[in-house]
């Protein structure tokens, strides 16, 4: 059960700087994270929910703490250091983590007069997978976004990332055709497709109860 585990969610989008007023940032919106952490509160679980930028103003589950963060640089800072004060059962790390950066950020703002500007970018660190060098016991759960991808491809990228990342659940998840469709995998099943994030969410919520007992 999850009665009074402490369990780390990450959520929402994440910005790089270009210059001192400019930002690449992504569409994620959040609600599965959130979604999550009603679902944990629900079944007694304490949830600390680290939130990225977004308008969550009637979003807010009482009784759960949540640390703001914007830049890629504030939130893995702030993992990092949740993960080395406080003992966690579990970490579901839902956030869009920003895959790239620019290889020069300016501490100024670029003139808007330019004819051209190139901006080259390189890759993020992947922060899932420091995770359980941090923190190597606890249930950790990745997230592996494919837009348009089907059954197949989705099963293949998740168990990568399972690989890769040392997770012991992720879900796979797609929009095609603005439909919703998620997998649920660890290393020796699959479950779903689940067709909403409600479905997913409370699927997902019910396997962490099970793992935790």
């Amino acid at each position: 059960m999850v009665t009074n585990k402490n369990i780390l969610i990450t959520a929402g989008s994440t910005w790089v700087a270009i210059d001192k007023v400019r930002i690449i940032s992504n569409t994620a919106s959040g609600k599965t994270g959130l979604l999550l952490a009603k679902q944990l509160k629900k079944s007694g679980a304490k949830i600390t929910l680290l939130l990225g930028p977004g308008d969550f103003s009637n979003s807010r589950i009482p009784g759960i703490r949540v640390v703001n963060f914007k830049y890629f640089r504030e939130l893995k800072k702030l993992l990092s250091s949740e993960l080395k004060k406080q003992k966690y059962s579990a970490l579901i790390h839902a956030a869009a983590v920003a895959d790239y950066r620019p290889e020069k950020a300016f501490n100024r703002k670029i003139s808007s007069s330019l004819s051209n500007w190139k901006i080259s970018l390189v890759p993020t660190e992947k922060l899932i997978n420091g995770v359980k060098r941090i923190a190597p016991g606890l249930v950790l759960v990745g997230f592996k976004f494919e837009p348009d991808a089907g059954k197949n491809r989705l099963f293949e990228k998740g168990r990568q990332l399972l690989k890769e990342a040392d997770l012991d659940i992720v879900v796979a998840n797609a929009c095609r055709n603005k439909t919703y469709q998620a997998y649920i995998l660890d290393k020796t099943n699959g479950y779903g497709p689940f067709l909403n994030k409600f479905k997913m969410a409370a699927y997902l919520s019910k396997i962490l109860k099970d793992r935790l007992r």
